[in-house]
């Protein structure tokens, strides 16, 4: 079988570049080019139907939000706006297909983000505080995170406000800090309500102060939206579900000399293309336009299984049940 590793890439680089020597173009020189390539062009070039992909991460009780992590490398959810390129429908929660979207206003259109403002029952006693309180009925527990606000105002008028940072290490727990700082100003328990305010002035005394915030009820999640890499689930989770979506994965970089792209066809293509970088940062583009037809070729090489996989299927129209994902729950006849 023909050699297809990263030591036949960087052969064929030196080959394509007219670079026989390591004192012209060295070998950390060489795979830089192949994974740059790799990782940034390639995936956005050309979608394979080999790089699609399932991922599943798992649910948090009264967490809506699922971003991507860098501090836990056993996350699925590690790194994870670098490993994909794209999500797609459909989403099972729990096994059970759910609606999804890229929408806000179609998510929110179901999902309303009102917020509930009401009396705390504290007044100011001509101090910064603590002032120490319970939400009430009214605002009642388990409520939103990052969606907290506390308000009142100083001596002038002047309007103090004070929102809610989730804390990652306690879930049920949040910081309140001004808007943009980091300095911790008070905490507050999503789960019970109970919260301690310091403000930055004081506060004159029988001044109201102001909550504003969003109940819920948890639940097994319906519904997602994908925003600004991070799924938002509603409802939000009571307990840990597995959450699957399809993903575009980038390739796999290259990284010991006997290292094989993912499928060994793509190594011509793959030391093409890094080899047009090479020129391209050498100025010399007309080496670029003598290797261009081969690069398109091998591009297209790469690509033809995909195709030949992908029309075997018809394409999905309105009539299809394909994309009609989580219909059957909207239209009362659970699960489909």
């Amino acid at each position: 079988m023909a050699n297809a590793t990263l030591q036949a890439i960087r052969d064929k680089v030196r080959l394509l570049t007219r670079s026989p020597s390591p004192a012209q173009l060295s070998d950390t020189q060489i795979d830089q080019y192949v994974n740059t390539f790799i990782l940034y062009d390639f995936p956005e070039s050309i979608r394979l139907f080999s790089l699609r992909t399932t991922l599943t991460f798992y649910t948090q009780p009264n967490v809506e939000v699922y971003s991507t992590n860098t501090t836990t490398s056993t996350d699925p959810l590690y790194n994870f706006k670098n490993r994909y390129t794209a999500v797609h429908a459909p989403v099972y929660v729990a096994g059970v297909v759910s609606f999804y979207t890229q929408d806000r206003a179609s998510f929110y259109l179901n999902w309303p983000m009102t917020n509930l403002i009401a009396d705390t029952g504290l007044t100011g006693n001509g101090t910064t505080g603590p002032y120490i309180g319970t939400l009430t009925s009214a605002n009642s527990a388990p409520i939103m995170q990052n969606n907290v606000v506390f308000t009142t105002t100083d001596a002038l008028g002047n309007a103090m406000t004070i929102v809610d940072t989730p804390t990652a290490l306690v879930p049920a727990l949040g910081q309140l800090n001004l808007p943009g700082s980091p300095l911790p100003y008070g905490s507050i328990n999503y789960l019970t309500g109970a919260f301690v305010l310091n403000f930055p002035a004081v506060v004159p005394a029988l001044t109201k102060i102001w909550s504003e915030t969003i109940p819920y009820q948890a639940a097994r999640p319906i519904s997602m939206l994908y925003y600004q890499q991070s799924f938002y689930l509603r409802p939000i989770p009571d307990k840990a579900y597995a959450v699957t979506i399809e993903a575009d994965a980038r390739p796999t970089e290259l990284l010991l000399a006997t290292d094989i792209p993912g499928e060994e066809q793509w190594w011509q293509y793959v030391a093409y293309g890094a080899a047009i970088k090479i020129f391209q940062d050498r100025m010399d583009m007309d080496s670029v336009q003598l290797v261009w037809p081969e690069f398109e070729r091998q591009q297209c090489m790469a690509a033809r299984p995909s195709i030949c996989q992908e029309v075997n299927e018809r394409t999905k129209t309105m009539f299809t049940q394909g994309k009609i994902y989580g219909a059957g729950w909207f239209m009362n006849s659970w699960p489909y």
